[in-house]
Order: C-alpha cells, then sequence, then structure tokens
C-alpha cells in the first residue's frame, strides 16, 4: 500500500528524445528500483564531475543517498534519468524550496534544481534535453521558478541554463554562482527549443543517409532475396563505405557473401555499424535490433513487413532504448548521391544521378514509380527515403534534415498519413521560405483512420482543411505523383517567376493555342502566341526566346515543339535554346510532341519539358503561387493590439471550468439556458461541417440567430433580423473609415480568382471527444466573455410563452423577429422556424400560435424574440482548437454555401491584419461582399477587426474550444453578431510548446 509520501508513477512523464549527435535517449522519473543503476551510473562519474556537482569531494554515494536520489513523491521531489540501453547517462532532480531555502511543499513556486551526466556523454545535449522535461515537470507542479547553485569554473552547467533561454538573474554568493531563472515560455525558449530540435532531428537522419559502415542483416547465401538484392545495390553504387554481409546459417569456413565479408551474427563483425539493413522475417526481427543495439549500431532500415501496431511500438521503443533510429518497416530502402558517399542501401538496383531533388515516400511501390519518372526525365536526386510504416523516422524528420543540406535543392514528399500536421506545417513553413517544398497526399478519401500498419494517430480533420493550412504555410500541394514529379523538375532547374504572365512560341500554332488555353485554365496570363511556323530552325527558335526573355512584359516562357519533316535537330534546338536561357532570371520550359530524345537532351541542359502543355501550365501555375507566398511571406502583417479585459474573460472562464465537474446542460435545459457549440452535426451533414448541434449534443442555443428563407446572405429587398438602426458595433469596427479599422485590399486586388483546381475546405469544429470533455458558456457569459474583447451580441429574449414573447418585444423594440433554438430548427428558416419583420403585438401573437401549432409544443421549440439588425449580408465565423494542428479561424458564408458547398477559408490562429484580410477574400463567394451584381459592398474592415478579435481571444486563452458566431450581419456600415456560443474546458498542453520528445503512437 503506498504511504502518503509514494504516488503513482507518472508514466506521462516519459518520453524519447535526439540528441545533439542524432542518437536516442529516454527520459524517465527515477523509480525506487533503479538502486542499482544509480551505483553503477555514479561510478562511471569522473571525480571532477562529482566535485562540481556536490562542491566537495565525493567519491561515492552511502546507502542513504541511494534511498534519497531514487525515492520521490513525485510532487515536492522528482528525479529524472536520461537512459541508453537501460544505464544512466545523466540524472536531473529538483526539490521544493521556501523563500528561505528550505524543503518545502505547495503553495512554494521554487525549486532547487541540480544535474549529473556521466563524463562519456557529455557534449551530447542530455543536460539540456533533461532541464525542458524536469522543467515541463515542475510546471505541471505549480513550480514556477528554478534555482541552482553552480561552481564558477562549471562553465558547461551555466551555459545549460544561460543558453536555454528562459528569463532568469545571476549573483555571486558565498563563492558560487546562484541562478534563478522562471519557468514560463518565452519566444526565445522555444526559439532556442526548436533550433535544438532541428539540429538534433537533422544529424539524426543525416548518420542514416551517410554512414561509415553498412551491415546487410538477412543476406541469402544465394542471390535473389531483398537482403542479397540490398547488398548488390550497395555493390554497384560503389558505395564509399566498408559493407558487411550477416547471415545466420553462414556455413563454417565461408567468409564472403555477394563479394563483401560474411559473419554469422552481428556480435561477430569487427566494428560496430553505423547502419543495419534488416531483411529477415518479422518474427526474428526483435531480437536483431537487440543485438544490434548491444553492439553500437547507430540506424536501421527495417524491409521486413507483416507487423502489428503493437509489435511496430515495441521496435520502436527497444530501438530507440539503444540510441537508434528505425526507418521502416516495410520499407523500400534509403540513397544519398553524394560522391564522397554513394550510397544505395534500397531495394532499386541504381542509384539515380546526383542532382538537386530531395524525395520522401512512405510507399515502396510509389517510391519506385518516382525513382523511375526521374530516370526517364535526366533528372538527378540529392537523397531518397522510403520510410514504410515510418513507425519512427518520419518526413517531418527528413524535412529537418534537407532543410539545411546544401545539396538539396527542392523537397518533394508522398505522403499517406502526417503524424503531427502542427510539427509539419511548422517545419514546412521554415524550409518553404529557403527551398520550395511539393507534396501530394494519398489516401485523402479513407476517412480519419491512416493506412493499415502506418504509425500515425487517427485525425478528425479534414483533409481539404489541412491541404489549405498547408498550402498557407508555403506547401506546393498537388494531386498525383506525375504532377509531383513535373512541378519538381521545374522548381530545381528554373528561377522562380515574377508573376503569371506567359510568353508562349513555337513551330505549331495548334499546340501553341492548347498551352494558351491551359495557363488559363490554371490562372496564367498568356500573352498571344508567337507562331514560328514548321520550317522554323533552331536559329529561329534561338531569337523568339531571346526576344521574350527581354520583354518586360513576360514573367516566363514555354516553348512549343512539334517533329520536323525529315530529320529533327534535338541537339542543336536544345542547344539553342540552353545559349538563350542561361542566366536569366525568368523560367524557361519546353512542351513538345513526339520529338524523341529531346527530354533527355534538354534534361542535361537544365531545361525542363513537358509531353502535354495541361503538365507544363499546372507545374508553372503552381511555381507562381509559391513565388507570391514567398513574396509575402516576407512581410506577413501584424497582429494588432486591441483594448480588451483579459483578466475579466480569464476570471470568467475560471468560473465556468470549476462548473465543469457538475454535470453539463443538457438538451432538456429551458430555452436560454446554454450556447449552441456549432460543432455537432446537424442530421444529413457531414461532421466537422460546422452545422447546428444535434438533439443529442446536450446544448441549446441561448443567443438566436436569424437567416432568409432560401438564402444564406440577406438581399437588399428581404428583410433581416435587427432594430432597425445600427446596433452596439463591435468595437472600432462600427465602419471601414474608422482610421483603426483594418484597411479593405484596393478593388484591384481584392478579389483574387480561386484556383479551380483548389482543395474544397470544411469548417473545423471540436471532435466528439474535446466537446465531451467541454462544457459550454450559457447565453449571457457567452456574450459577456465576447464584450470583454470587443464583439457585441445582438440580445436575445427567451419566450416560453406568447406574453413572455410580447414582454420581450416591448422591450427590445418592434420590429423584431420570432424564431426556434431547437437543434433541429435552428438557422432553418426554410422549415419555417424563423419569422421576421414583426411590427407589433398582434401580429407576434399570431406568429407565435402558427409556428407552434405548425412545428410543435414551446418546450420542444423554444422559441426566442429578437429585434431586427441591418440589413446585410449573413457570415459565418467559427473558431475550434483541433489537437492535431492547433486553433483554427473559418470564415464563409453563411447557409449553402459554407454549409453544402463547403466554400470556406480557413487560418491558423493567432491571424494578422493581412491574414484576415485574405481570409474573407479567398473564398469563392467573396464577391458578394464587394458589390456583386451592383449590390452595395459590405464594411469589410469591420468583418476583418472582428475576425482579429475572436483569434485574439482564443490565442489569449487556451481554455477555449470553440467559439461560433452565426449568423454575423455584414451591412454597409457596420454588423451584427446575431448569434454566439462559446465552449470551454481544462486546457491541453500544447506539444509544440512542451519539451522536446519523439511521437510514440
Amino acid at each position: 500500500m503506498q504511504s502518503p509520501s509514494e504516488r503513482a508513477y507518472p508514466t506521462h512523464w516519459e518520453a524519447d528524445v535526439v540528441l545533439r549527435d542524432g542518437g536516442t535517449a529516454r527520459i524517465r522519473p527515477i523509480a525506487p528500483d533503479d538502486a542499482e543503476r544509480l551505483v553503477s551510473f555514479y561510478e562511471r562519474v569522473s571525480d571532477e564531475s562529482k566535485y562540481y556537482r556536490f562542491f566537495a569531494p565525493y567519491p561515492r554515494l552511502s546507502d542513504r543517498d541511494v534511498h534519497r536520489f531514487t525515492h520521490h513523491d513525485y510532487v515536492d521531489r522528482v528525479g529524472l534519468a536520461a537512459t541508453v540501453g537501460g544505464e544512466f547517462i545523466g540524472l536531473v532532480r529538483y526539490d521544493r524550496i521556501d523563500g528561505t531555502g528550505r524543503p518545502a511543499s505547495a503553495p512554494a513556486d521554487e525549486a532547487e534544481v541540480a544535474f549529473l551526466v556521466r563524463d562519456d556523454h557529455q557534449g551530447r545535449g542530455v543536460a539540456s534535453a533533461l532541464l525542458e522535461h524536469i522543467g515541463a515537470v515542475a510546471q505541471e507542479r505549480d513550480i514556477r521558478r528554478f534555482s541552482a547553485e553552480v561552481l564558477p569554473a562549471n562553465n558547461k552547467m551555466i551555459k545549460v541554463f544561460t543558453d536555454a533561454g528562459y528569463s532568469q538573474k545571476r549573483s555571486f554568493e558565498d563563492g558560487s554562482v546562484h541562478l534563478t531563472f522562471d519557468l514560463e515560455p518565452t519566444e526565445r525558449s522555444l526559439a532556442v527549443m526548436r533550433a535544438r530540435e532541428q539540429r538534433a532531428e537533422a544529424h539524426s537522419v543525416g548518420r542514416l543517409l551517410a554512414p561509415g559502415c553498412v551491415a546487410v542483416i538477412g543476406a541469402g547465401r544465394n542471390p535473389g532475396g531483398a537482403g542479397r538484392a540490398v547488398l548488390e545495390s550497395l555493390r554497384a553504387a560503389g558505395y564509399a563505405g566498408r559493407t558487411y554481409a550477416v547471415n545466420t546459417a553462414l556455413p563454417e569456413g565461408r567468409t564472403e557473401l555477394g563479394g563483401v565479408p560474411a559473419y554469422r551474427s552481428v556480435g561477430e563483425l569487427p566494428e560496430s555499424v553505423d547502419l543495419a539493413v534488416v531483411a529477415v522475417p518479422a518474427a526474428t526481427v526483435t531480437q536483431v535490433v537487440k543485438d544490434c543495439g548491444e553492439h553500437g549500431t547507430q540506424g536501421l532500415v527495417v524491409l521486413s513487413a507483416d507487423f502489428g501496431r503493437d509489435e511496430q511500438r515495441e521496435l520502436v521503443r527497444l530501438a530507440r532504448s539503444y540510441g537508434m533510429r528505425i526507418i521502416g518497416p516495410n520499407a523500400f530502402g534509403l540513397m544519398n548521391t553524394a560522391p564522397d558517399v554513394r550510397l544505395n542501401a534500397s531495394l532499386s538496383p541504381e542509384l539515380p544521378r546526383r542532382g538537386g531533388i530531395g524525395l520522401f515516400t512512405q510507399s515502396g511501390a510509389i517510391g519506385i514509380a518516382l525513382l523511375t519518372g526521374l530516370h526517364r526525365r535526366g533528372m538527378g536526386l540529392s537523397s531518397f527515403v522510403s520510410a514504410g510504416n515510418r513507425a519512427d523516422v518520419s518526413g517531418n524528420d527528413v524535412l529537418q534534415f534537407w532543410d539545411d543540406d546544401p545539396g538539396t535543392g527542392v523537397a518533394l514528399l508522398y505522403l499517406e498519413s502526417i503524424g503531427n500536421p502542427r510539427k509539419f506545417t511548422r517545419l514546412a513553413k521554415r524550409t518553404a521560405a529557403r527551398k520550395p517544398v511539393v507534396v501530394v497526399k494519398g489516401a485523402r478519401h479513407s476517412g480519419s483512420a491512416p493506412p493499415p500498419g502506418h504509425a500515425a494517430p487517427a485525425s478528425r480533420t479534414p483533409d481539404a482543411t489541412v491541404t489549405s493550412l498547408l498550402r498557407q504555410a508555403g506547401v506546393i500541394m498537388v494531386e498525383t505523383v506525375t504532377e509531383l514529379l513535373d512541378a519538381g523538375i521545374l522548381l530545381v532547374s528554373q528561377p522562380l517567376p515574377a508573376g503569371p504572365r506567359v510568353a508562349i512560341l513555337g513551330n505549331a500554332e495548334s499546340l501553341a493555342l492548347l498551352t494558351y488555353d491551359a495557363c488559363l485554365t490554371d490562372d496564367l496570363r498568356p500573352l498571344p502566341v508567337r507562331d514560328l511556323t514548321t520550317s522554323a530552325t533552331p536559329d529561329d527558335f534561338r531569337r523568339a526566346l531571346s526576344d521574350a526573355l527581354a520583354d518586360p512584359g513576360t514573367d516566363t516562357v514555354v516553348v512549343t515543339a512539334i517533329p520536323w519533316v525529315g530529320d529533327t535537330p534535338v541537339g542543336e534546338l536544345a542547344d539553342a535554346l540552353r545559349e538563350t536561357a542561361e542566366g536569366a532570371d525568368k523560367p524557361v520550359a519546353v512542351v513538345h510532341l513526339a520529338i524523341e530524345g529531346l527530354d533527355a537532351a534538354l534534361a542535361e541542359r537544365g531545361i525542363p519539358s513537358y509531353p502535354a502543355a495541361e503538365r507544363a501550365a499546372r507545374a508553372l501555375s503552381e511555381a507562381v503561387r509559391y513565388a507570391r507566398w514567398r513574396e509575402e511571406a516576407a512581410a506577413p502583417g501584424r497582429v494588432p493590439e486591441y483594448e480588451v479585459d483579459e483578466a475579466a474573460a480569464s476570471a470568467l472562464i475560471a468560473r465556468a471550468a470549476a462548473r465543469s465537474a457538475a454535470p453539463a446542460a443538457r438538451d432538456d435545459a429551458g430555452p436560454g439556458a446554454g450556447a449552441a457549440s456549432g460543432s455537432g452535426p446537424r442530421p444529413g451533414s457531414e461532421p466537422g461541417s460546422g452545422s447546428d448541434a444535434d438533439p443529442g449534443s446536450g446544448t441549446v442555443s441561448g443567443s438566436a440567430s436569424v437567416a432568409v428563407p432560401g438564402s444564406g446572405a440577406a438581399s437588399a429587398s428581404e428583410p433581416v433580423a435587427g432594430s432597425g438602426t445600427a446596433p452596439a458595433p463591435v468595437a472600432g469596427a462600427g465602419s471601414s473609415e474608422d482610421p483603426a479599422a483594418p484597411h479593405a485590399v484596393p478593388a484591384d486586388d481584392a478579389l483574387p480568382a480561386a484556383g479551380p483546381r483548389e482543395a474544397r475546405p470544411t469548417t473545423v469544429s471540436a471532435t466528439t471527444e474535446e466537446r465531451h470533455r467541454s462544457v459550454p458558456l450559457g447565453a449571457e457569459d457567452a456574450a459577456a466573455l465576447l464584450a470583454y474583447y470587443g464583439v457585441a451580441v445582438h440580445p436575445t429574449s427567451p419566450a416560453p410563452t406568447p406574453d413572455d414573447a410580447a414582454a420581450a418585444a416591448r422591450h427590445l423594440g418592434y420590429p423584431v423577429a420570432l424564431k426556434t433554438t431547437a437543434p433541429h430548427l435552428r438557422h432553418r428558416a426554410d422549415l419555417g422556424g424563423v419569422r421576421l419583420d414583426i411590427a407589433g403585438e398582434d401580429g407576434l401573437r399570431r406568429a407565435y400560435a402558427e409556428l407552434t401549432e405548425a412545428l410543435g409544443k414551446p418546450e420542444e421549440l423554444r422559441p426566442v424574440v429578437q429585434a431586427m439588425a441591418p440589413r446585410g449580408v449573413d457570415t459565418v465565423i467559427r473558431a475550434a482548437v483541433d489537437p492535431a494542428i492547433g486553433a483554427v479561424l473559418s470564415f464563409g458564408l453563411a447557409g449553402p454555401p459554407s454549409e453544402l458547398l463547403g466554400d470556406t477559408a480557413h487560418r491558423l490562429v493567432p491571424v494578422t491584419d493581412k491574414e484576415a484580410a485574405e481570409l474573407i477574400r479567398t473564398i469563392r463567394t467573396a464577391p458578394i461582399l464587394f458589390g456583386w451584381r451592383g449590390a452595395q459592398p459590405v464594411d469589410t474592415g469591420a468583418l476583418e477587426e472582428l475576425l482579429l478579435r475572436v483569434s485574439r481571444l482564443l490565442d489569449d486563452h487556451p481554455e477555449i474550444v470553440t467559439v461560433d458566431l452565426e449568423p454575423v450581419v455584414v451591412a454597409p456600415r457596420g454588423l451584427t453578431v446575431l448569434g454566439a456560443s462559446v465552449r470551454v474546458a481544462e486546457p491541453q498542453r500544447r506539444s509544440d510548446q512542451g519539451p522536446r520528445r519523439l511521437p510514440a503512437y
């Protein structure tokens, strides 16, 4: 039985981390059964390190010391260990203290921290990783500051503290340096952590791609089989390192296989290998991993397949415990074409030529197709990784490596699952600022579950939403592997276009006109074609291309060509194009039909070619979009500062969170008892579409909203719920003329055309799991919370009886709207649940009677009365926290545009002023906001400010799960929020702000 001072072992503190040199270590709490490990660890620490730790000679630990350092309450006294191969390599502990430095318990919020790292592991970043994790543990236990005493000569430990990026104070007392630092993450501490993460993960992939020696475990005694295929691939590529073969059935006296030294076990190898390629039956892989770990192997490529999820987890756990990383299982292999490496540890028999494309795939079959496609088009690779089930090494890790790799100019990724979209978006945005990142996503329509065998968590985020957010991060999203290659070969060989203007020239007007049409389809601006006629010579092409490149009115040039009558001068044409394009700052692409040998000739000269005009236009369109993103990313905008009452909002949320332990209000609550979350599906709608909660969602609307029958946006001729006078506007957003309001984009740039191939985003909303953990704010609390951030919600009064309705109308003032708030009728004017523009009490009582006679009893309908609002366009604003990607702000027009057509735009929170302006302009129905068909434009400045205020609300308060504003009626001057709902929950610690850790699925 546990004593009061002993708490349950906190398993959630366990974590695998990548160290500075690319190796892994496991960080975990120290437990009572670690006594022998602790003694063994201490015996391997030098006397100097012991002196730095205890400020005096301390050759050995007493029994009392061992007990004290292995028994913790995991609250006031905590110890963590970094382990490799089951052995301690570093320790950290904290002891909670009071203001005098004596041991204490809560509410004392300071702790003394101390480290000890084994000498043979110093310099690997062990102490820095331990500091991150012990700091997170301390915050969980309500400790806000660490203090440490360090000897002045212990420069390494002082550097660990000072480099961490926390706010700190330093003093010199009694011969030691006294450091005190706050544990609240700062921008600098997060930047330091991410920089360390990038270096460590890049190094972990780098040492897999550039091993000094490779062992193929499971190489067959006879030709054939995966092991012998890899052995032959290594030999044929001219691998620069040492190669060994391992086969447990190797006959006595045989010392080679496939021309390389062969052994019966890993333990017999003459040296520790850097990379082991495992090609043995799945049942024996675990033993192979253990043997490799015990003999110092740094990394593994597991070709073996047929693993269950639990088996994969155990495989990864075992490998990481020895400091190794795994590519696979079910991997195809990896390649590195660097001249001093020439590694082909894959099932592909041929190493591609050296080039600037980095290629990552999760599918071996797709990997083969992409390698073949690059070879046929004469393009080379820098490196290639096929991760299979990617139980450990993922696209995130490889992207970290490519970010700093000077040999990689373009990153191409085929992904079937994204385990950590939030991290991938962050990494891709950083890399895309320097080099293009092109992604094709497979298994997009297979639901939320990852493909069988893939080590990735299920995500409820609509794939179209993820695609939209990745595009905003600068990722070039394409739909097929063919488009992946088309875009890659253009981007790796040509400069980025300065704009969409395309000059087209060629020796056949018909092909040039097809190219012209394809450019228009993909939102390019083709110029009139220049027909050189079928009698054109290579010199004619040279002169025409030179003229096009010199024209200041062009941004890119497409050369079209058909075969000559007689022999086609392939070499001369390729030379003419290369000599003219060389050194130009505009991209050049070639579209040709059936000219044999031209692809290879142009590839050798660095000019991309395409067999169809549509493929060239699509690749150019993606390049134009990416170039525009690069330019805009250089000036991302700012997050405006508004006058808000953050403290009052926090207090309100805290009160609601305190009530969350009590049963949440259910649908049988009376009218006005709660606020609809807006995140549950209406019967017949898709989950995540942002439509109203179903009857079982446990929430109701306390602030009714009004819709126009048959339309999600009011026209000038239709009445809209409102008072007839401008309501209290959103602070600072009453008019776009307000100098504090964000300015609208000029008319010429206001409505950029949406690409016809854009994925259709869907509204992001809280998942079922989050909704069950969260509670809805009541109508009054929701309105008060929004008011603290300058968002005024149009008042609504419950009307359980006709007399109550009449009293509410007298208070609000006629004309009014009468509407139902039952979940199945909210925002469904087409079902007759809304009566608008009621001018007097008689009309109100008549409408009340008609409503209840047609649709049901008042207790079922939950009718409310609301004052009419100025006419305008009905819009929807939603913000939700998705556990996979973070807080997302969504915008669309109310009704069919967003619910039926999925015409919704998304941005990650916090949103900048520039992003808010883009958000309302990127939906396909945006022209309705800007005076479509002669209507008066609405106040987009007020709308942008409202978006920014909602973004600020979510960013300031991680307890908020969802905010739904529906509808928001945007008038020519000002706007009115007719319906609002908020859900809150205990905040979850953000994975991107916690200590570094490798994912464990």
